[in-house]
């Protein structure tokens, strides 16, 4: 499942990536798993007791692509790079359900700061058991080339980041062969974040092995799998048990983790071709709809996603079928058949997702919209808080994982997530939503309804104002919206009826089966027609009753504001792909938000895969919504995303990774000296004051988590929505079944 926004990998990087956001508007009310304490939820992965998990089995993961690199600490490593490396290589301190990093006691005994002053000394104590795939026991020199190879003091070395690595003086063998001794030139307060993977020193010991032969191939490993094959043709990277794992020996024969596109994942999942996958909100309102009609006896709904959603039109279309024109006649015939065809296809698909069953979570990271406050009217700090009061952050939260039965807190730090020991909503330093106030900032920066009037006396206007506001436009002719509810309109697609294949409906038979799927399930009275379906909409498209309004209600509209004639107009860049749905929908939401104080917007939307390149990372746009994944490390991780810009020579800005521009001086001190702050409290606070210049600078206002959606085989334990935490990949198998053996795999 794709997101727009910047993942973090274990190379403790961020990277300039964007990944689309799904459509969770059009999914179901699932099960909730929350556990309500303020926007926190617990893995779901159906764990269950190693005991009862069978041994042997094959599982397929999908990923998005095939990994560029096996080397996470490379520019170009990705979500899979990192999905695999986790299962083959070292991590020392894997994250736990809460974002804490915790010692790994498969390969650390111990590791503790042991001197403050003059200088910090880490001293690691290795597992004894600890070896790589060859035989060699893991020690310090594996430490020493990684640190040579990721310090920055090499530049033969094309590594993506140096953070930490260049504040370290010294690696050493400590006491015995077990004992690793770093230590520190400068303080760093996140040591826990080095060596995580940690490579084997046949991998970063030289800038050949690091740079080409560690993307394709890696000479040892030491994890409970290690690398069977990569097979770019067919899309697969294979994992098999590793013979020499000293710790609790995998469950499972081998891993394959398979590419497959999101668009295609519920006919990869129907098809048997993956057991575990991230999916979209489509996909998981499909699984859902399946596996409720195999528990009721039901047989699987013959609609699919491209179904006519207005009885009129397939009348119309039996019609046709029927009249006498012969050539109209014929089409229609043929458009029938092969609707029939994709109908008894998407039911055959229907009856194998039932074998599924979603897991869900919050991911790890949160949505934000991002104001540009380099030029224009958002380098003035007021019109960028007179945005962030107009925003009801609630009423966005509760579009986005209300219909999941998530928690729907706002986000209220950049710095930490709900349930992470860090964590303290720091939002107060902004404020909240408060029209009136949002008003009174606009005019005390100038902007103003008779400021709107041209010198000669005329109405100031441009075309998206005559236009209206929330103007849409597309830089490539084709905006990627295809007119379904829920795409663009975030009043759509709340439910879960997928409309079927053009013509599906070509009949009164057919009719009436669209008719019962908008019937209420188990005991809910059945609703009038007219609550059913609105003119021109889709059967059954909307929110049971009860459901709250998905549209705001707003007063009188006020005029457009202007300055010396100028309009206030903001362009809203958002990618235009298949999967950004509820993205796109999120815009409208904020628009509308913006429209009750006078501030107009034009809303971009541009390819998918130019959306961050050419627009986030290059400043072009005012608005923008993307994500940023958590970290249990934010001195190091996100002071680049936070940090002022600094001026180049040739007059442009160095921005790091902070697309808004936004930043001050204050903010980068307390970044500095959290990252040298040994105690764990002072650095959190530090980092909590942080949070509060970050929103009262208003460049970045954080919205909501994002929601983690996975299919998984219901016969698959200890596998799913894993949230925070970091998979073990050891205990993942099929449950054990009351037969001898373990289960068949799936063809």
């Amino acid at each position: 499942m794709s997101h727009p926004g910047v993942p973090r990998g274990t190379a403790r990087k961020r990277r300039s990536l964007a990944l689309l956001t799904t459509g969770v508007l059009a999914l179901p009310l699932l099960a909730g798993c929350g556990s309500g304490d303020g926007g926190t939820t617990a893995p779901d992965v159906a764990a269950i007791e190693r005991n009862r998990v069978a041994d042997g089995g094959t599982v397929d993961w999908a990923v998005d692509a095939m990994p560029t690199t096996l080397n996470a600490f490379q520019a170009d490593a990705d979500g899979t790079t990192t999905r695999i490396t986790g299962a083959l290589l070292p991590t020392l301190f894997p994250l736990d359900d809460r974002g804490r990093p915790r010692r790994n006691p498969d390969y650390l005994e111990s590791a503790k700061v042991i001197e403050r002053e003059p200088q910090q000394v880490v001293l690691y104590r290795l597992n004894q058991q600890a070896v790589w795939s060859d035989g060699r026991e893991i020690g310090a020199p594996d430490f020493l080339a990684q640190w040579r190879a990721l310090s920055g003091r090499d530049t033969a070395f094309w590594t993506a980041r140096n953070a930490g690595y260049d504040r370290i003086e010294k690696i050493e063998r400590g006491a015995d062969d077990l004992e690793v001794r770093v230590t520190f030139g400068k303080p760093y307060a996140d040591w826990r974040s080095l060596f995580s993977p940690l490579y084997p020193k046949q991998v970063t010991g030289s800038p050949a092995a690091f740079n080409d032969r560690s993307r394709t191939a890696l000479e040892a490993t030491a994890g409970p799998f290690r690398l069977g094959g990569l097979d770019k043709k067919a899309g697969e990277v294979t994992l098999v048990r590793n013979p020499r794992w000293w710790g609790t020996p995998a469950k499972l024969d081998s891993l394959v983790f398979r590419a497959v596109a999101p668009r295609d994942r519920a006919a990869a999942l129907a098809s048997g071709r993956v057991d575990v996958a991230d999916i979209d909100a489509a996909a998981a309102g499909r699984i859902t709809r399946a596996v409720r009609d195999r528990a009721k006896g039901r047989p699987p709904l013959a609609l699919g996603p491209d179904a006519a959603t207005d009885p009129a039109a397939a009348l119309r279309s039996w019609a046709a079928a029927h009249g006498s024109d012969p050539e109209e006649a014929a089409a229609a015939r043929a458009a029938r058949a092969k609707a029939r065809a994709d109908a008894e296809a998407y039911a055959a698909e229907q009856k194998e997702l039932s074998g599924y069953v979603v897991r869900k979570s919050l991911e790890p990271a949160y949505t934000q919209l991002a104001l540009n406050g380099e030029s224009g009217p958002l380098s003035d700090d007021r019109v960028r808080r007179a945005v962030a009061r107009a925003l009801d952050r609630q009423e966005l939260a509760d579009t986005v994982l209300g219909p999941l039965g998530l928690p729907a807190r706002p986000v209220g730090s950049h710095l930490a997530l709900a349930g992470q020991p860090g964590y303290k909503d720091s939002s107060a330093a902004l404020g909240g939503q408060d029209t009136a106030q949002a008003q009174a900032l606009l005019a005390e920066a100038g902007w103003t309804r008779e400021g709107a009037a041209r010198r000669n006396g005329t109405k100031a206007g441009s075309e998206a104002e005559e236009r209206g506001p929330g103007t849409e436009t597309a830089d490539n002719g084709d905006d990627g919206d295809d007119g379904k509810p829920g795409d663009g309109d975030p009043a759509g697609g709340v439910h879960i009826l997928a409309p079927a294949p053009a013509a599906a409906l070509h009949s009164i038979a057919l009719l009436r089966q669209a008719d019962r799927l908008t019937e209420p399930a188990g005991d809910t009275p059945a609703r009038p027609a007219a609550q059913r379906q609105r003119p021109g909409g889709a059967v059954g498209a909307y929110a049971p009753p009860g459901t709250a309004a998905p549209a705001r209600v707003a007063g009188p509209r006020p005029g457009p504001l202007g300055k010396d004639g100028k309009p206030l107009n903001l362009r809203f860049v958002l990618p235009s792909g298949p999967g950004a749905e509820q993205l796109r929908g999120v815009g409208d939401r904020i628009s509308a938000m913006l429209e009750e104080i006078g501030i107009r917007t034009e809303i971009v939307k541009v390819p998918d895969e130019s959306y961050f390149r050419d627009h986030i990372a290059s400043g072009d746009y005012d608005l923008a919504l993307y994500s940023w994944p958590a970290t249990a490390y934010p001195a190091t991780d996100n002071r680049p995303i936070f940090a002022k810009p600094v001026p180049s020579t040739d007059g442009s800005l160095q921005v790091e990774q902070n697309y808004t521009r936004v930043g001050t001086d204050h903010i980068d001190q307390l970044f500095d000296r959290a990252v040298a702050e040994l105690d764990e409290s002072t650095a959190q606070e530090l980092m909590k004051q942080a949070d509060a210049r970050i929103w009262a600078a208003a460049g970045s206002i954080p919205l909501y988590r994002r929601p983690q959606l996975v299919a998984v085989d219901r016969r698959l334990v200890n596998v799913g929505a894993f949230g925070f935490a970091a998979p073990r990949y050891q205990d993942i198998g099929f449950e054990q079944p009351q037969a001898a053996g373990p289960p068949a795999h799936r063809n």
